[in-house]
């Protein structure tokens, strides 16, 4: 009986046993008992009693492989990361205007306020050129009567320069500015119509 249990036992063990098989090269099909250095450089089947394959494990990779497949994961994972943000702006931008009538309301009063920014640098630019054509005046009557120009206003006139260049440059950013949110203003409240009938559909 004790022989007959070992028997059935050892049996078992062989039934339940696992080889590894991968193939060189040449493609030729190699087999063993435990795991070797080939087997993992080249990928390996796992193979039970019944010559059955029952998982396939892929080769290592080299150090250029992972390099490249860790930047795919990440320029994936940024991606994903991209849509997820967008979906949570987008549920919260309908939970802060619950209809379109607000929501394009808020969107208007930010074309206005750009506008507003550009006016006002627009007014200040005019009395900041003004100052310096009356600087350059001075500069000029004092030419024309042969009399020297003072440092001090030659120094006035390059600071009222600059002063007015850096206005002419903000108001540009911020024309453009209103530019923009007048050309998105319609795309944005046509992307919330679809929003808020997908959301009404229980897309």
């Amino acid at each position: 009986m004790a022989t007959s249990a070992a028997i059935a036992q050892k049996s078992d063990r062989n039934a339940n046993a696992y080889r590894y098989r991968w193939k060189d090269a040449s493609g030729q099909s190699n087999f063993s008992d435990s795991l070797t250095t080939e087997a993992l450089k080249a990928g390996y089947d796992v193979v039970n009693s019944r010559g059955m394959v029952v998982q396939h494990v892929n080769r290592q990779l080299t150090v250029d492989e992972k390099a490249a497949a860790k930047k795919v994961a990440d320029q994936q994972a940024a991606a994903q990361a991209v849509i997820d943000q967008r979906k949570r702006d987008d549920a919260q931008m309908l939970n802060a205007y619950p209809t379109e009538q607000a929501f394009t309301a808020a969107k208007q009063s930010q074309v206005d306020n750009a506008h507003q920014t550009a006016e006002t640098t627009r007014f200040s630019l005019q009395g900041q050129e003004k100052t310096l054509a009356d600087l350059l005046n001075r500069a000029g009557d004092m030419e024309r009567a042969k009399q020297p120009v003072p440092p001090y206003l030659t120094t006035r006139i390059g600071e009222q320069r600059n002063t007015v260049a850096e206005l002419r440059a903000t108001l540009q950013r911020q024309q453009a500015a209103e530019a923009a949110a007048k050309t998105n203003m319609d795309s944005e409240v046509q992307r919330y119509r679809q929003l808020r009938a997908a959301n009404a559909n229980g897309g």
